[in-house]
């Protein structure tokens, strides 16, 4: 049987805070002050290294919904206190201290070591669908960690941005702009309004045009989705699975749910902890 995209996206869902939580754990922001990085900064040098000491231009196409100046503030200055070597070792230095304090002794079972076993053929074989997906493949350059926990980050951390460099496709063919993009989101209710606009650098003009430009496009009632709004988005979330699901096709479907059932608990624990909390630093 073939990985359905809504399979592959529950494999992406339940796994997805094993990684996520890289964007607000207090360990990342603590190895970056050591080394000089100011807050915010710490987010677009950790994770846009993988491009080298760019500036904003990579970061801002890519990341796709932060403020243009915003990220302009952080790069190319943070190059001048911080290799992108050392940015991609702090961070990866990070995770692993942020999962072993989130997952105790549970990250030296035989259950992580086989979901990161899962992920990373997942995370390997999407390596031939790369074409056109610059976070993902500058990403799927990096050298594998070794310890099980963070093959399991690593893993996810290429599935999370294989996905998001197609949903950024996705929003690019409806004619969603980056601002636009997290504007529908907050007017799913899915999340807060002032978390996004804050932590994506916007201010409340900016906000506002494009708000209205969405209403004069028939996409928003109010401050809330219409219901060719929630079509829209219905079809960019139905074309980034569809666009996501080729990295799990050599699970099958057996491994695709396996991975699921392993990551649940993992995932459950890290959530239930506070990792993902919004009082965190604002990160993506």
């Amino acid at each position: 049987m073939t990985v359905t995209p809504a399979l592959a996206r529950e494999a992406w869902r339940l796994a997805e805070p094993l990684h996520a939580m890289i964007y607000f754990a207090p360990e990342v922001r603590e190895r970056f002050a050591a080394l000089g990085v100011p807050a915010v900064a710490d987010y677009f040098a950790s994770r846009g290294a993988v491009f080298g000491p760019v500036g904003p231009g990579p970061v801002v196409a890519t990341f796709y919904n932060f403020n243009p100046a915003l990220v302009a503030r952080a790069l190319p200055a943070a190059w001048e206190i911080v290799s992108p070597a050392a940015a991609l070792a702090a961070r990866l230095d990070a995770a692993d201290a942020a999962l072993v304090r989130g997952l105790g002794e549970t990250v030296h079972t035989p259950e992580v070591a086989e979901a990161a076993e899962l992920a990373r053929r997942a995370a390997e074989s999407a390596v031939a669908y790369a074409a056109g997906r610059p976070l993902f493949a500058a990403h799927a350059g990096l050298d594998w960690p070794e310890a099980p926990h963070l093959v399991l980050w690593h893993a996810q951390t290429l599935l999370r941005e294989f996905r998001g460099d197609a949903h950024v496709a996705a929003l690019l063919v409806a004619g969603v702009s980056g601002l636009q993009s997290i504007i529908l989101h907050a007017a799913s209710g899915q999340a807060n309004k002032s978390f996004l606009r804050g932590s994506r650098g916007w201010s409340r003009e900016q906000w506002a045009d494009e708000e209205n430009a969405l209403r004069e496009r028939g996409l928003l009632d109010g401050e809330e989705l219409s219901d060719e709004g929630r079509a829209l988005r219905a079809g960019i979330e139905a074309d980034t699975d569809r666009l996501a699901a080729p990295a799990y096709e050599i699970l099958g479907v057996d491994g695709t749910t396996r991975l699921a059932e392993l990551a649940r608990p993992l995932s459950r624990t890290l959530v239930k902890a506070g990792f993902l909390s919004a009082a965190a630093p604002p990160r993506q």
